[in-house]
């Protein structure tokens, strides 16, 4: 072999070599984005004022849930239809498919999930609107989204949404559906039971 095939050949090797560091540094930052998002997710709710108390009426819940009552528009209905995606092998849905309430008032209605699998898992629900404007009037007192939660294997679970529809909800917004999206949260199940239980066979000796 001459010496310019010998020293392109290095070369070749050098930079394939680059290539796959490049590649395994890319791998990992997704991996790493990838983790990041929910709580990059939730700190910009928070900043924002999604789907979290602020915190006066988390030091005045009852307080808060009085004032709104007192300012009930009752003239004016509003449909609020719940909805509930069910991403993996569980139960997951609004104990009731929708409710009629006044802009103002305080309304509780509950969501159903359980565990179909046979080991511990960790969930996490996130929410969505419909349409879209109705996000900055639809304030939650309470709710199970954004909290992450262990469940058993068959456990089954009841949470609660305590929400108020703001009397600046524009007019022409008679509907509003509220969908949450309940998936498990990677890297934090444990083991599956059965596969840590599994007895290790003998060899088969051939006859």
């Amino acid at each position: 072999m001459s010496l310019s095939a010998i020293a392109r050949a290095r070369t070749l090797v050098a930079d394939n070599r680059r290539m796959v560091g490049k590649l395994v540094v890319v791998t990992v930052l997704m991996f790493g984005f990838g983790y990041a998002l929910v709580p990059i997710y939730r700190t910009i709710c928070e900043a924002i004022g999604i789907n979290v108390l602020a915190r006066a009426e988390v030091q005045s819940g009852e307080a808060v849930g009085a004032t709104l009552n007192s300012q009930v528009d009752l003239g004016r209905t509003v449909t609020i239809e719940f909805d509930a995606n069910a991403r993996g092998p569980w139960d997951f849905k609004p104990a009731q498919a929708k409710v009629d309430v006044h802009p103002g008032e305080v309304t509780t209605v509950m969501y159903e999930f359980r565990n179909r699998q046979n080991r511990t898992m960790v969930a996490q629900a996130f929410p969505s609107y419909a349409p879209n404007v109705a996000m900055a009037h639809f304030k939650k007192l309470e709710c199970f989204c954004f909290t992450e939660h262990v469940l058993k294997p068959g456990e089954s679970k009841q949470w609660p949404v305590v929400f108020v529809v703001d009397r600046k909800l524009p007019k022409d917004v008679r509907t509003i559906t509220l969908s949450y999206t309940f998936f498990e949260v990677g890297g934090k199940t444990p083991v599956e039971p059965a596969a840590l239980a599994a007895p290790l066979l003998p060899a088969k000796v051939a006859s």
